[in-house]
């Protein structure tokens, strides 16, 4: 069957694929995301030689097709990101919780929706600078996205990608690279000694993680309705330490959302000791 360049997906195909995420994802997908939607899988359309949303949507519920419905998700939920994004976070990282923590005692940070990985590595900065490399600290990435895992987990960036990262970081932390890698920087070995990644649907019941000082879960709430929004918020709560911080984005609150948390400014949030 042949496909077509650019196929036009019906608003009841759209409505298939806005229940088969949320059903996967918790995300709501809102009716103004019709053409994205489209953009980014019309190219599974044409991978795979069809001629309407309405099969895609047949193959990847389907299951005939084992890896498909992952790329979907991936090309579904991949958002942007950038070193330092958000700034005042970092600093109120360093200056208040890391300053108040006790000395030599491990320290541990989750960045639940880590996407490509510039926000597990901003954070390790900010912990190399203020706690030291030699020290006991560990910073966990996971995403619902394998691809973009696997991007932040290599820790290798175009140099077009410094945007908001001070030349001091690139500097200390990083490698330039070389020959065939010209253009690029990696990620040290020894800021990498101390990261994590894994696979994780926020949406499903959490696998063994830990528990953490410090969770960051910014720019991705706004994708869930109220009700997701508690159910994760409830999950991820119950991986604070006591008197652990829970960060979220600068559009975003929890007000409304759990009961457990005391609110310490805009956007950050404690667990009470």
């Amino acid at each position: 069957m042949a496909a077509y360049d650019n196929p036009d997906i019906s608003d009841a195909e759209f409505a298939q694929f806005q229940k088969l995420i949320y059903k996967i994802a918790g995300i709501s997908l809102a009716d103004t995301k019709k053409v994205l939607l489209a953009g980014r899988l019309g190219r599974r359309l044409k991978h795979f030689n069809l001629s309407s949303f309405g099969e895609y949507y047949r193959l990847v519920a389907g299951g005939s097709e084992a890896n498909e419905l992952q790329t979907m998700v991936d090309l579904l939920t991949t958002n942007e990101t950038y070193f330092f994004r958000e700034e005042a976070h970092f600093e109120f990282l360093a200056k208040s919780i890391i300053a108040q923590h006790p000395a030599g005692s491990p320290f541990n940070v989750w960045s639940a929706a880590s996407s490509t990985g510039e926000e597990i590595y901003t954070i390790s900065f900010v912990l190399a600078d203020t706690l030291g490399l030699d020290a006991s600290w560990s910073v966990t990435g996971s995403d619902i996205s394998t691809t973009v895992l696997a991007t932040a987990e290599r820790g290798l960036y175009w140099l077009d990608r410094t945007r908001g990262l001070p030349d001091s970081y690139l500097r200390k932390y990083c490698l330039k690279g070389v020959r065939s890698q010209e253009g690029s920087f990696m990620i040290a070995p020894e800021i990498k000694r101390h990261t994590r990644f894994m696979q994780v649907n926020l949406n499903r019941t959490l696998p063994a993680l830990g528990k953490f000082h410090v969770i960051f879960l910014r720019n991705v709430m706004i994708y869930f309705d109220a009700d997701t929004k508690r159910q994760v918020v409830a999950r991820l709560v119950e991986q604070l330490h006591p008197g652990g911080y829970f960060i979220v984005g600068h559009s975003e609150s929890l007000n409304g959302l759990t009961d457990v948390l005391q609110t310490v400014k805009p956007t950050v949030y404690r667990l009470p000791l």
